[in-house]
């Protein structure tokens, strides 16, 4: 059944990665509002997320940011088809990074990074950077159920020369690179929800008492790794620029969970000055005390 979905669906996903850009967003208007006005998908998630961070906000701006949200979200979807078959071209054109020469610095006194990012604006796109650098690029996942599906979204997010790879692997592959002495960079989404018996540390995140995710500090430590965040913005509709922000070059010096805090502080300063973009379909707040 699973290998039936996949034959049937991924000719539908090739021949709509093929279509111009502009066609893609009409048809990204056209699903929001099915998917906002007509389905209400986690309409009422997205909204009761928005009213817990955002108190002061009246019901008016509640509404406004959450239909920018899924507007945004139907964006991310149809540009995540698309990575199947844009150009190398089109896509360093529409996903900037600024300041190369932050990495390059940290390459040439031989550390390794990793690569802090949070669920704002998108990351599909940010695999663009293994064209632009001489480290070795690895990017962690949590793999899908449906093996075909899996290949096939490490297939598009490898398509520019990086490596995807297991949450449940990474520390090992990491390691055994580190051993090697080979200088990488790895992309991980760090404002992730633990599970509830499973965290070391909790933390304020937009005011609201949560478990935080602490791994990517941990084998940071573990490694001597240096830790940037990439702090991701949408320039407007297609386009988006990245500028990398150190963190901690020698991470070990830090105490514990304090690098954590630095991560969600820049990812709090992105949230409250544009909400819109930040992923609030996720439940985020769901273990608050």
């Amino acid at each position: 059944m699973q290998r039936l979905l996949y034959l049937l669906l991924y000719p539908i996903l090739w021949l709509t990665s093929i279509l111009p850009l502009r066609i893609l967003y009409i048809k990204s208007t056209f699903l929001f509002f099915i998917v906002y006005y007509l389905v209400g998908y986690r309409k009422k998630v997205v909204k009761n997320n928005l009213k817990l961070v955002f108190p002061e906000k009246s019901s008016a701006e509640i509404n406004s940011i959450a239909k920018k949200f899924f507007q945004h979200l139907c964006d991310i979807i149809f540009e995540t088809i698309k990575s199947l078959t844009i150009s190398e071209n089109e896509i360093k054109k529409r996903f900037v990074y600024k300041n190369l020469e932050v990495i390059e610095e940290l390459y040439k006194k031989d550390k390794s990074i990793l690569l802090m990012c949070g669920h704002y604006a998108s990351w599909e796109w940010s695999g663009i950077l293994m064209k632009q650098t001489n480290y070795k690029g690895f990017g962690v996942y949590k793999k899908l159920d449906n093996p075909y599906f899996d290949k096939l979204v490490r297939k598009i997010r490898e398509r520019f020369g990086g490596n995807i790879i297991n949450n449940k692997q990474i520390v090992k592959t990491l390691y055994k690179e580190f051993k090697k002495n080979n200088k990488t960079i790895t992309l991980i989404l760090s404002d992730q929800t633990p599970k509830p018996w499973a965290y070391k540390d909790r933390q304020l995140f937009m005011g609201i008492d949560v478990p935080v995710f602490t791994g990517t500090e941990e084998m940071a430590k573990m490694l001597d790794f240096a830790t940037v965040y990439l702090k991701i913005e949408k320039v407007k509709r297609g386009y988006y620029e990245a500028t990398f922000v150190p963190l901690a070059e020698n991470p070990k010096e830090y105490k514990d969970y304090e690098i954590t805090r630095m991560f969600l502080t820049q990812v709090e300063n992105q949230i409250k000055n544009n909400p819109p973009y930040y992923l609030w379909s996720h439940k985020r707040w769901k273990h608050r005390n």
